[in-house]
């Protein structure tokens, strides 16, 4: 009876780590359930055959805590979903954010990069979609074609059900941390045709963010060339306006947000970088002493000005 007890204790813990935010700044944010977490694929994503072995959560007691809070790993991801966190009545801008958290394509970081993060653009008027996302890479792929066909249907999804969710459809963007951030520039810059076959009405619209948010992002420059982008990151005039955080002693290159930053420029695409001396990977929005914690009051500032954050409706 005290083992079944115990076992019992141990799972009610997991799925509060679901859902707890940090014991920071973020955890000063008003909590609450999200409305609905939907499957994203109504028949399954492509090309899946299930045999990856179950959905886990691979954090060990000795991984490094951020912040002093531990961070849940997942992986094994086959069914993709969104989980909508419906920005309060009163305080509702009209605007949407899809989440994409970080993990280099192997893991997520659910809650540091995700949940967590959906909280703080609630308490900011913005209705948070927190999309879980396939990983790890599948073999024999690029290891985000996967990601890009499940972030794809999500905003299309988000596009579909914007009445509905009390969204502007012309107000939907992409925040993405890490591998996230190299996800939501493939996504900024592959929107023009679906990469899977369309499913159903959702598929129809565009998956064309409107803005994108990219903080320590990864991936977009070449390892062997730190000056060129990589291949699916090819910025135009029609990539949407980005905002992009990132400090010297990441050890995922700078140049990832540099260059980025230059393409956008070269584009004529309007985009707002910050560059901190210190502060390293993986912080997501948890305070710490390194200023670079600091940039989400930097993003709200950037997302008003370009005009994504507007009085509430009162809807």
């Amino acid at each position: 009876m005290p083992i079944v007890r115990k076992l019992a204790c141990s799972l009610m813990l997991l799925a509060a780590a679901f859902v707890a935010p940090a014991k920071d700044a973020s955890s000063q944010l008003p909590q609450s359930r999200p409305l609905l977490t939907i499957p994203l694929w109504p028949r399954g994503a492509p090309g899946e055959t299930g045999e990856i072995g179950p959905e886990t959560d691979t954090t060990k007691p000795s991984d490094p805590l951020i912040a002093g809070q531990r961070v849940i790993r997942l992986t094994n991801v086959t069914h993709p979903s969104i989980t909508v966190y419906p920005a309060p009545k009163r305080k509702n801008t009209g605007a949407a954010v899809v989440v994409l958290p970080g993990g280099g394509y192997h893991i997520l970081a659910v809650d540091l990069e995700g949940t967590e993060v959906c909280e703080w653009l609630k308490s900011i008027g913005v209705t948070a979609i927190l999309l879980k996302y396939r990983v790890p890479a599948r073999q024999g792929r690029s290891r985000y074609a996967a990601a890009l066909e499940d972030a794809q249907r999500a905003v299309g999804l988000v596009r579909l059900k914007a009445r509905e969710w009390r969204i502007d459809p012309t107000r939907i963007g992409v925040l993405g941390f890490s591998a996230g951030g190299h996800l939501a520039a493939a996504l900024s810059n592959n929107f023009e045709k679906r990469t899977y076959d369309p499913v159903d009405d959702a598929d129809r619209l565009s998956c064309r963010p409107d803005f994108a948010l990219l903080i320590y992002p990864a991936y977009l420059v070449l390892d062997e060339k730190l000056d060129e982008l990589a291949p699916e990151i090819k910025v135009t005039a029609n990539t949407p306006p980005s905002f992009l955080v990132q400090t010297e002693d990441d050890p995922i290159h700078i140049e990832n947000s540099l260059i980025y930053y230059r393409a956008l420029r070269n584009a004529h695409v309007q985009a707002e970088m910050h560059l901190y001396g210190e502060g390293g990977h993986g912080y997501g929005l948890r305070s710490s002493k390194a200023t670079v914690t600091a940039w989400p009051k930097l993003a709200e500032e950037w997302l008003r000005s370009i005009g994504m954050l507007r009085a509430p409706s009162g809807n």
